[in-house]
């Protein structure tokens, strides 16, 4: 578990420092009020998004932290079983195993065409 741990930590390090560096960025950026065809407005709109998604992450990893500290990290919040390792590595935040994710998504997406 500790290893878990020291992964998430080194994990949120990361995500805390991009959102830094994307903060930082945007200070000097063009302001949006100027013509909305600029590239550098555009280039600002990707920013933004790139900062709110970093900042989700940043919300999941620190749940995760909450969640290994527990001793639950791993574990998927759905079913109960354990997450593929290989997943965690690549998404040590996830709270969710594949399968289950991919139900809620599949979910997800049924409820936004049944709207349409």
């Amino acid at each position: 578990m500790r290893r878990d741990v020291q992964e998430l930590e080194r994990e949120r390090q990361e995500t805390v420092t991009e959102i830094a560096r994307l903060r930082k960025a945007l200070e000097y950026e063009v302001d949006a009020s100027e013509d909305e065809a600029d590239p550098d407005i555009v280039e600002r709109e990707k920013n933004l998004a790139l900062l709110r998604t970093l900042e989700t992450k940043l919300e999941s990893i620190d749940y995760a932290i909450q969640a290994a500290r527990k001793g639950t990290y791993g574990i998927c919040e759905r079913c109960g079983q354990p997450i593929d390792p290989a997943r965690l590595a690549a998404l040590p935040e996830t709270t969710l195993c594949v399968q289950c994710k991919a139900s809620l998504e599949r979910k997800s997406r049924g409820l936004v065409y049944s709207r349409e």
